[in-house]
């Protein structure tokens, strides 16, 4: 019923930029607190930033100050934008966003996208 689709991932040398795209597609009635997600090989998967309907974010600490998390409403997308990577923020990176649904609320996930960074 919903899909959300993940893009921008690569790789990138440190010091560099990308920027993460995930769109949500489907019969969507509203979409709430979007989130990024990051899970490295052996690792647990760790809430990166997330981002309400209103454009309140939070950030974890080890992303404060490099990474910027945004969305446009309109086209049901949000964005990560990561500055300064470093080899540590190698990761599969996952959107999800809570989407409701005529009378249903459930949480999506995309398919992920890798993000490699060389030192």
């Amino acid at each position: 019923q919903v899909q959300l689709v993940e893009s921008g991932g690569g790789l990138v040398q440190a010091g560099g930029s990308l920027r993460l795209s995930c769109a949500a597609s489907g019969r969507i009635l509203s979409i709430y607190d979007m989130r990024w997600y990051r899970q490295a090989p052996g690792k647990q998967r760790d809430l990166v930033a997330a981002i309400t309907s209103g454009g309140s974010t939070n950030y974890a600490d080890s992303v404060k100050g490099r990474f910027t998390i945004s969305r446009d409403n309109a086209k049901n997308t949000v964005y990560l934008q990561m500055n300064s990577l470093k080899p540590e923020d190698t990761a599969v990176y996952s959107c999800n966003a809570d989407v409701r649904i005529r009378a249903s609320f459930a949480t999506y996930w995309g398919q992920g996208t890798q993000v490699t960074v060389s030192s």
